[in-house]
């Protein structure tokens, strides 16, 4: 198997000046509004914006925010790297890091076997050994367009070995784009930190699941290539529940969406671990047999308030910041990535107070949770 070509140059190459950044993960509803969205979050002072594969594309919206933002970080939160090929995925970035200049990140994920089947249509098999095979192939196919070596990818899932000059568009002019992973699960992580340059956080985790299982893994992984966690990016996706202070109808909103969407992820068995993690292991098979019964409007009901709480970051706007910084800072990683979410109750304003909040701690220093 081809080795991962060594240092990715696209690493960091946008507003690298403080190790933590701010990002957030864009709702695609309406893809003609996507180029003045991806600008507004800019303008927000967001350091990334992540579109995702739900009923649109999501590379496009991420082509036409290239026309229209200068700044922000461009990436994908996931794309199912299943549903593709490894040349297609190459091609794809290469082009991307192109029109935004050096600031896309290929962020890629497997989905679920019945998705992969039956609406991609595609090859369901080992998982994490695939995508990490997918990664180092994407990786090679850049480098033999870099010069750095001929093609001759020789895989257990993907070959690739004819490249020609018609085919070859040289070394791109911004280097190779980062690849991202995210998964759930210790194998998939494992891989993420073994041929990754960064991993996406899965929002169903507690901060001692956080610890105790995905860092973990993801420093298993690296130590596996031989490296430490040292200028690799984690993700943290947080899901962020709030309401204007004294509302307590739009507290209890949103409440009841973050309880809705905490039953949704604990009936799956993928996600079983975190519930076990915070000691409510018996909880997933009550909830597993309730969705599978239909009785989705009684399971967020069995969402203890103390777990929602440790999942996401809740409370009235004014506390959101510091709640947030407290959460990411205690992680003590060396380069991280905070990203607010919110899919079930969106917030109109994309959490703009919140990050201008996070811009002007430490003493006014507007870069104190990463660079503007």
């Amino acid at each position: 198997m081809a080795p991962v070509p060594a240092g990715t140059a696209g690493v960091g190459s946008a507003r690298e000046t403080r190790p933590v950044r701010l990002a957030t993960t864009v709702p695609t509803a309406d893809p003609r509004r996507m180029g003045a969205l991806f600008a507004e979050l800019e303008g927000l002072g967001y350091d990334t914006a992540f579109s995702f594969e739900a009923k649109h594309d999501p590379f496009l919206p991420l082509a036409v925010a290239s026309t229209t933002t200068t700044t922000i970080r461009l990436g994908t939160a996931v794309a199912i790297g299943f549903a593709r090929n490894p040349m297609v995925l190459a091609n794809t970035g290469y082009d991307l890091q192109v029109l935004t200049e050096g600031r896309f990140v290929l962020g890629l994920g497997t989905q679920v076997r019945p998705h992969i089947e039956h609406r991609f249509s595609e090859t369901w098999s080992h998982p994490a050994a695939r995508l990490g095979e997918l990664v180092r192939a994407i990786k090679a196919i850049w480098a033999g367009w870099e010069g750095e070596a001929p093609l001759d990818f020789r895989g257990r899932f993907y070959d690739h070995t004819l490249m020609i000059p018609a085919f070859d568009p040289g070394p791109n002019p911004f280097g190779p784009p980062p690849v991202f992973t995210g998964g759930v699960g210790p194998r998939v992580t494992e891989v993420a930190g073994e041929v990754a340059d960064g991993f996406l956080v899965h929002p169903f985790h507690t901060p001692d699941s956080l610890r105790a299982t995905t860092l973990a893994a993801l420093a298993r992984g690296r130590e596996r290539s031989g490296r430490t966690l040292d200028g690799f990016e984690v993700v943290v996706v947080t899901m962020v529940v709030t309401w204007d202070e004294g509302d307590d109808e739009a507290e209890a909103r949103a409440r009841a969406s973050l309880a809705d969407q905490l039953a949704f992820y604990g009936s799956t068995p993928a996600y079983a671990p975190t519930l076990a993690a915070a000691g409510l292991a018996d909880l997933h098979p009550e909830l597993n047999r309730r969705s599978k019964e239909g009785r989705w409007a009684e399971m967020a009901a069995l969402i203890p308030d103390g777990f929602a709480e440790s999942v996401a970051v809740v409370g009235p706007r004014p506390t959101i910041a510091a709640r947030l910084a407290e959460r990411v800072e205690g992680l003590g990683l060396p380069r991280v990535t905070a990203s607010l979410v919110n899919n079930r109750n969106p917030d109109p304003g994309h959490f703009g107070d919140v990050v201008a909040t996070l811009r002007a701690r430490g003493d006014g220093d507007a870069d104190a949770l990463g660079p503007r």
